[in-house]
């Protein structure tokens, strides 16, 4: 049975309200920075929010596949702006901690890398997510042919280094990095049982023999 995908029709105006109802979180934590509303450490509040939408997004844009195979629901179409979502979250992340929290001084952030494991990694996703973002395109992925989908492999690196970026960015792991834990360990260990599990459902097809010409 193939997989249900949404109609043409409805794919591309589907998928522009997917980018602002993406951003919309963003906006939002925006907004409450603006209006003094983030509590104690406002750029600290700002930094979490803007990296947490990240790694949701990755998450989902990495659920896609496993929706296809199980659920039968394609939704493939969606991938790209999951995974510009992501990259734009992850790109503000950034500039907030470049900016407001290290205020540009970069000697500071030099030894922020090189003291803090979290701060490593979270670079480490950040230039890996980079290619990503600027390949995701037809042209790319004409141009690039094979290696396009080799490239895009680097996203199994940068998940769980978001992950622990943020875990050990918490300093505890609290219920909170529970849950994501749970769910990273999920799209990724999926990933690997994936190859058997289509293998086996090949062998389950009845067989059709040809009609004779």
């Amino acid at each position: 049975m193939a997989a249900y995908a949404p109609p043409a029709r409805i794919r591309e105006p589907s998928i522009w309200a997917l980018y602002g109802l993406g951003l919309l979180p963003g906006l939002y934590a925006f907004y409450l920075g603006l209006t003094n509303q983030l509590g104690a450490d406002p750029v600290r509040s700002f930094e979490h929010d803007l990296g947490i939408w990240a790694l949701r997004f990755l998450c989902l844009g990495l659920l896609v596949t496993p929706l296809r195979d199980v659920a039968r629901l394609n939704l493939i179409a969606y991938r790209r702006a999951l995974g510009l979502i992501a990259f734009y979250y992850v790109l503000a992340h950034f500039a907030v901690y470049l900016t407001l929290d290290r205020g540009m001084i970069f000697s500071s952030i030099a030894a922020d890398i090189f003291k803090r494991p979290y701060i490593m990694l979270g670079m480490l996703a950040f230039l890996l997510i980079i290619p990503l973002a600027l390949t995701s395109n037809r042209w790319s992925i004409r141009k690039l042919g094979p290696r396009w989908i080799t490239l895009h492999k680097a996203v199994y690196i940068i998940l769980p280094a978001a992950l622990l970026h943020f875990i050990l960015s918490r300093k505890s792991f609290t219920l909170e990095p529970a849950i994501y834990t749970g769910i990273v360990s999920m799209i990724l260990g999926y990933r690997l049982i994936r190859p058997g599990l289509l293998r086996k459902r090949t062998d389950k097809r009845p067989f059709k023999p040809q009609r004779a010409p």
